[in-house]
């Protein structure tokens, strides 16, 4: 019999996932990021590299100018070593190239674990600054300022950051929480009206999955919604961006070590779509649609009732999402379309099980390890017929 002996040691790193939610956050009678960078946990970091996604750039063209404007007025407490331009959409997370002029500048610009970065823009841009900070020097503290909808409620809050390989979204990553997200409504004022409405999805989903009182709320306001009305869109962003703090947490599973993904209610199929359009579908054009899918799968298996499968699929079709898309249709050479294959390309980015989250009523969720491919079939032909 072998012998063996073991040294063994608990490491418990604590993360502080905070969420602040201002406007005009460069105006210098803000202090918010002045007050964040130099907070005793900075531990006497000064120095700032920031990104800028273009789209934002170029609709806040002072965006510069008033970020460097700041940092003068706080030059005794903070230092600027530069504000870069990126361009933004899901391209730049299949560009090594954009990824490696990061890390250069990181480099060039003598950006160490005792600086921040600080990247603004959609979600593109904040998984692929995110992911370049996560890992040169083994992580540099970042700052992250969501200017989508969507980035605010949902993917800009989280604690996940990654690129793309071979048109697989997000096959490298890093789980790396930024030092602080700071959700800057200004930013929503300059939006496009795809990027507006995308974030809804996100709320949608969580509601879905967390809170029917949430859902009902959503209902009431679509009005409001599908106009675009600041306190509507205020309040959708806040409940959203709570519950998924809240959710990662308090899950028990932050960094996703387990095969469980409730967050990613619907994100099998739209995952897939992304890929299948070549990335036209936008994630929350997309996720509506991955979400019709597991609802009407889940009301064809028996465990969520018709009428809440018919308010799930109306409240998306009143807040003006597609809920079925040509790409659905094209096949692999088999009877079985390309858009399967997400099922288990969902697993292999986990490994272990195949863990899919369904409905059994509107605010609850549960998971299953098992899809049954023809009803998933049938479910997007009652989809086509709908639509």
């Amino acid at each position: 019999m072998s012998e063996f002996s073991h040294i063994e040691y608990p490491i418990q790193i604590p993360y502080h996932l905070r969420v602040y939610f201002t406007q005009s956050a460069f105006d210098v009678g803000n202090p918010l990021f002045r007050d964040l960078a130099c907070s005793r946990e900075s531990g006497n970091r000064r120095k700032a590299l920031f990104y800028v996604d273009e789209a934002v750039a170029a609709a806040n063209p002072n965006l510069a100018t008033q970020i460097s404007a700041y940092f003068d007025h706080y030059s005794e407490e903070l230092r600027l070593m530069g504000v870069e331009i990126l361009p933004g959409g899901e391209s730049l997370k299949n560009d090594n190239g954009r990824l490696n002029r990061i890390y250069a500048d990181i480099e060039n610009r003598k950006i160490c674990r005792h600086s921040y970065i600080v990247a603004i823009g959609g979600g593109a841009l904040l998984d692929t600054v995110g992911f370049a900070a996560a890992t040169a020097h083994r992580g540099i503290r970042h700052f992250r300022f969501p200017t989508t909808t969507l980035g605010q409620a949902d993917a800009g809050v989280g604690v996940k950051n990654g690129v793309n390989f071979n048109r697989k979204k997000n096959f490298v990553g890093a789980f790396a929480p930024p030092f602080a997200v700071v959700n800057d409504f200004s930013f929503l004022k300059t939006l496009p009206e795809v990027h507006l409405r995308n974030g809804y999805i996100e709320a949608i989903k969580v509601a879905l999955i967390r809170d029917a009182s949430f859902f009902d709320w959503i209902e009431a306001n679509v009005d409001a919604l599908n106009a675009f009305e600041p306190e509507a869109m205020q309040s959708l962003i806040h409940r959203c961006a709570e519950h998924h703090v809240a959710h990662i947490a308090t899950s028990g599973d932050p960094f996703e070590m387990g095969s469980v993904r409730p967050l990613d209610f619907g994100h099998w199929a739209a995952h897939k779509l992304e890929q299948l359009s070549e990335f036209a579908l936008t994630h929350g054009e997309a996720v509506a649609i991955g979400i019709a899918i597991d609802t009407l799968y889940s009301q064809e298996m028996g465990y969520l009732s018709a009428s809440s499968a018919e308010r799930i699929l109306a409240l998306l079709q009143k807040l003006k999402f597609e809920i079925y898309s040509d790409h659905l249709e094209r096949r692999n050479g088999s009877r079985f379309p390309y858009v399967l294959e997400g099922l288990e390309e969902f697993r292999e980015h986990l490994g272990g099980l195949l863990t899919i989250t369904l409905l059994k009523r509107i605010g609850s969720r549960f998971e299953v390890h098992e899809i049954d491919t023809d009803v998933v079939l049938r479910a997007m032909k009652r989809l086509k017929n709908l639509s």
